[in-house]
């Protein structure tokens, strides 16, 4: 009978906290929420910059949501980058996504944007963090035309249970040179 209440002890005071701080896997629909948030970004931002609002502000806000530069190393190697390939800092996203501090930089978001699509090729999903693989689409707002863009994106998870981009690696698809016979 001893046994059996320091046994129920045992399990009160050890196994049952344990079980209050288990980290559920990443989802593929928070995922999919993530990059629906992140395209929504990209798409207000230049709607923003249109309208002659503070696109700035609403850039840097943004970035500082669905990044997490506060969290640790974002490894982030933009599409249309090649002088300075990597995004260590909010200011470093910021002077791409908005134009800036980096010379090379015109503003991605400020295409303007109307839509981004994402086709996911495949997940890797653990508890605290996950990858997704795959083309992103973003839609031209003056002509309507789509440009295919391969995108990694690794996301972890928050002290509030949001996924925050800590990897992102983009490029536009190889064209092989045409060949002479």
């Amino acid at each position: 009978m001893k046994s059996q209440k320091i046994l129920s002890l045992l399990l009160t005071v050890l196994i049952l906290p344990m079980c209050a701080w288990a980290v559920v896997t990443i989802t593929p629909a928070e995922i999919e929420a993530a990059q629906q948030a992140w395209g929504d970004a990209i798409v207000a931002i230049g709607q923003a910059y249109e309208s002659g609002s503070d696109y700035r502000a609403l850039a840097k806000q943004r970035i500082e949501e669905l990044y997490a530069y506060d969290l640790g190393p974002v490894l982030f190697n933009p599409t249309k980058a090649s002088d300075e390939p990597f995004r260590p800092t909010v200011e470093s996203a910021l002077s791409y996504f908005v134009a800036g501090s980096i010379p090379e930089d015109k503003g991605f978001a400020l295409q303007p944007w109307s839509k981004v699509r994402f086709d996911d090729q495949s997940f890797f999903l653990a508890e605290d963090n996950a990858i997704a693989m795959g083309h992103y689409f973003f839609t031209d707002i003056r002509t309507g035309e789509e440009t295919k863009v391969e995108f990694t994106l690794g996301y972890v998870r928050d002290a509030e249970g949001r996924l925050r981009i800590f990897l992102q690696h983009s490029s536009l698809p190889y064209v092989p040179e045409a060949r002479t016979p």
